[in-house]
C-alpha cells in the first residue's frame, strides 16, 4: 500500500511539474492591428541565451495555429511547434485574422486582401525583431502560408525561410486543376471568369452553381491572390531556403517543390518519403490519408523536425 501510494504522489508531482512548465514556457502574444488583435502562442524555451524564434504561418481556410479547423483537428502545426522547443528553438503560431481567437480581425470580406494577411506577417516580424531574447527570425509557411512566408520574407529582418508544402504556381492554375474534376459544364462556367479575375477585372453575372466560389464579395480577393506567382516571390529571396515536400500529399505535389527549387537555385530540398499534407505519415490511397487529417495524436513524420532544425543551425 506504502509503495502505491509513492508511486501516485510521484505521478501527481511528474504531472503538476509538466503543467507548470508548460505554463512557464507558452505564452500568449497579441499582434495589435487596425481592425482588431491578431492572437497566437509563444512557445520559449527556458535559457538566459539569445535563441532564434520561427514564426509559423498556417494555410488556407479556417485553419488555425494549431494546424486545425472546426471540422478537422490534427495539431500539425502545434507538433512543429513543440518539436522546435524540444530542439532548443522559440516559435509563434498565431490564428490568422478571422480564425479562432483572431476573429475581432476581421474586415469584411469584400475589403479583404491577400496582402492582409502579408503584412500581418510582416508586422509578427516586426514585433519579434524588437524582442531582445531573438537572435534571428526564421518564417515558416505551410501550404497558403509559404506563399505567405515568401513575400513576408522579403522584408529586412528575416534571416531563413522554410516553404512546407508550398504550392509551385499562382493560385488561378490551382484551381482550374481542381475544377477538371467536377462536371464539364462547371469547368466550362468557371474558365471564363478565372482569365477575367487575374486580369484585375471582376464578373458580375455569376452562374448560380458557381456563386459560393466566385460571389463579388470575394472576387477582390481572388484577384489580389492570383497575381502572385510563387516561382517569382521564392526567387527574390537573398536568405537561406530550406523547400520540403511530402511524397503523399494528395493537395501538393512534389512537381510543386521541384518548380520552386528550379525558381530559387540556391534553395535546399528534400523529399520526404511518406509524409502527407499535414506532414504525418500516410499512405496515397485518399480515404486513409484524409483519415490522418482527424488524427491528433498522430505523429509528424520523423523526418520532418530533422530537417528544419539542421537548415536553422545551418548544418
Amino acid at each position: 500500500m506504502q509503495v502505491m501510494r509513492t508511486k501516485i504522489t510521484i505521478l501527481l508531482i511528474l504531472m503538476l511539474a509538466g503543467d507548470l512548465l508548460a505554463q512557464d514556457t507558452e505564452k500568449a502574444i497579441t499582434l495589435e492591428t487596425e481592425t482588431g488583435k491578431i492572437e497566437g502562442t509563444l512557445l520559449l524555451p527556458s535559457t538566459s541565451k539569445k535563441i532564434p524564434v520561427v514564426l509559423i504561418i498556417a494555410g488556407s481556410g479556417p485553419t488555425d495555429r494549431n494546424g486545425n479547423n472546426p471540422v478537422m483537428t490534427n495539431n500539425s502545426l502545434k507538433m512543429v511547434a513543440d518539436g522546435l522547443f524540444e530542439n532548443g528553438f522559440a516559435s509563434v503560431r498565431y490564428d490568422k485574422r478571422g480564425i479562432g481567437e483572431s476573429k475581432g480581425a476581421v474586415v469584411q470580406e469584400s475589403d479583404l486582401r491577400f496582402e492582409n494577411y502579408v503584412e500581418d506577417a510582416k508586422s509578427w516580424v516586426d514585433l519579434l525583431n524588437d524582442d531582445d531574447r531573438f537572435s534571428e527570425i526564421i518564417i515558416l509557411g505551410h501550404s497558403e502560408g509559404s506563399l505567405i512566408g515568401m513575400i513576408a520574407s522579403q522584408k529586412e529582418g528575416v534571416k531563413k525561410f522554410v516553404s512546407i508544402a508550398g504550392v509551385g504556381v499562382p493560385a488561378g492554375e490551382i484551381l482550374r486543376e481542381q475544377l477538371k474534376s467536377q462536371p464539364p459544364v462547371v469547368l466550362e462556367q468557371s474558365l471564363p471568369i478565372i482569365e477575367k479575375l487575374e486580369k484585375g477585372e471582376t464578373e458580375d453575372n455569376v452562374p448560380q452553381m458557381l456563386y459560393s466560389l466566385f460571389r463579388p464579395s470575394v472576387q477582390p480577393y481572388l484577384i489580389s491572390w492570383f497575381k502572385y506567382d510563387p516561382r517569382n516571390e521564392i526567387a527574390k529571396l537573398n536568405i537561406p531556403v530550406l523547400i520540403l515536400q511530402g511524397t503523399t500529399d494528395i493537395q501538393v505535389s512534389v512537381s510543386d517543390a521541384e518548380k520552386l527549387a528550379k525558381a530559387n537555385e540556391s534553395a535546399e530540398k528534400h523529399v520526404i518519403e511518406g509524409m502527407n499534407h499535414i506532414l504525418k505519415v500516410a499512405e496515397i490511397d485518399r480515404q486513409k490519408n484524409i483519415q490522418t487529417y482527424s488524427m491528433p495524436d498522430l505523429p509528424l513524420h520523423e523526418e520532418l523536425i530533422n530537417l528544419i532544425t539542421d537548415f536553422i543551425k545551418g548544418k
